[in-house]
């Protein structure tokens, strides 16, 4: 019997335990290890953050769920990856031995790489459920004495739709307060132009976005560098296409929500052969690291380069169908390792988004997310605030349910032509 270790809980590691157990059945020991007790839906956190959701509306306790699915649930921070012993050592002193190690932790948020920024800084986040809970209550006390909004993501970042959804979920909800009016919006972003996404744009990402903030009156700085944030100031260097500098800015705000730069977490930060200068986890096409070939890796901790140079560092986003890709060719490569065979499954990486609007919004296909592609589409919408929330309430009953995927999904994604895995060919 083999001991298969998920570190996380979240999109990815929720949903690895569950379609492990799907390939691995009884034979096999699954254990899951995160620092959190309870699974948050994310793309909910900027419903949150405006105060459309609570916290409890998007968290569901993972213990007895995994429990009817005889999975072992630790909820204790893992300090220590030691891969040459197959060990993960943990804050509270218990040794965890494993055969296999899939790491789905997410990453580590770099709000110190600059001054001021973040929850403990001057800006809000919304990249934890906690942050966001912190962000809604900022902005009732903002919406009492309104003023300047700045909203964007920082050098470095590779996530901008929440960026996107959550200045436009802004936008909506002032005038629903009938304060629009008292509230200039600007978006701050390191991106080359509005709608590149970290992905160099997704079908009219470009055109769908710009005409949406020309429309809403929504100012823009792209190629912007975040070099330090004040109370009520954010002081901002934007670039020329060429790398030049075209000089600093002070941005003033009353109320800013800036997405920061990733980085791996501690524990296996720095280790030669698993991870990146930058702490993300090496993997190769069947999500194994090359040198350790034991640890596969999903999720928005695995390296993936640049998709290109640009005047300022911007990295490329793990969005959720891909991750889920990620997924099941991991599931499906660690059963074949289990029976004595090599792993063959790769993950398409295709990404299919919902982006809310708070009252419409965009939505894209790339297959795959990284160009060229064989499918470039995005489209807009008031469809797309209702397929958001008929999304949110259909995930959460997968987690809640302990599936992976449910029949009709996958009916669904095979009629659209979106696949998780790549199809077998005979060049592979």
């Amino acid at each position: 019997m083999a001991h298969i270790v998920v570190m996380g809980a979240g999109l990815g590691g929720s949903i690895m335990a569950y379609e492990l157990k799907d390939q691995v059945g009884t034979d096999h020991k699954i254990t899951v290890v995160t620092k959190d007790p309870k699974y948050h839906f994310v793309p909910s956190n900027p419903w949150v953050a405006v105060n459309w959701r609570k916290r409890n509306d998007i968290e569901i306790d993972l213990a007895p769920i995994l429990a009817k699915k005889n999975i072992d649930f630790i909820t204790v921070p893992v300090e220590e990856l030691q891969p040459e012993e197959n060990r993960l050592k943990l804050s509270d002193g218990q040794v965890i031995d494993y055969d296999y190690l899939v790491i789905a932790t997410g990453p580590e948020l770099a709000f110190d790489e600059i001054e001021g920024l973040g929850p403990e800084g001057f800006t809000q986040s919304v990249c934890h459920v906690e942050h966001a809970v912190d962000a809604g209550k900022a902005f009732e006390e903002f919406c009492k004495d309104p003023g300047p909004i700045v909203v964007g993501a920082v050098q470095g970042a590779s996530c901008f739709g929440p960026a996107y959804e959550f200045m436009f979920i802004l936008e909506t909800e002032l005038r629903r307060r009938k304060i629009r009016d008292q509230v200039p919006i600007t978006y701050v972003t390191s991106e080359p132009y509005v709608g590149h996404l970290g992905l160099d744009g997704v079908g009219n990402t470009k055109g769908l976005l710009e005409a949406e903030m020309r429309d809403k009156h929504i100012k823009w700085m792209t190629s912007s560098k975040i070099k330090s944030v004040e109370d009520g100031v954010m002081h901002v260097e934007t670039f020329g296409d060429d790398g030049e500098s075209r000089g600093e800015t002070d941005v003033p705000f009353k109320y800013s929500m800036m997405l920061p730069a990733f980085r791996g977490i501690k524990p296996f930060m720095n280790i030669e052969g698993l991870t990146n200068p930058r702490g993300f986890v090496i993997v190769d096409e069947h999500q194994r690291n090359p040198k350790y070939k034991n640890i596969f890796s999903i999720g928005v901790c695995i390296a993936i380069p640049p998709i290109g140079p640009t005047p300022v560092p911007v990295g490329v986003p793990k969005t959720g169908f891909m991750i889920e890709s990620m997924v099941t060719a991991t599931a499906h490569n660690l059963g074949q390792i289990l029976k004595g065979e090599e792993p063959t499954h790769k993950a398409t990486w295709n990404a299919f988004c919902l982006a809310d609007f708070g009252d419409s919004g965009v939505a894209f296909v790339a297959q795959p997310q990284i160009p060229p592609r064989n499918v470039n589409w995005a489209s807009q919408g008031k469809w797309v605030h209702m397929a958001k929330v008929g999304f949110e309430k259909y995930f959460m009953g997968k987690i809640k349910s302990g599936e992976s995927e449910r029949f009709y999904e996958n009916w669904a994604l095979k009629a659209l032509g979106i696949d998780k895995l790549k199809a077998d060919r005979t060049d592979d």
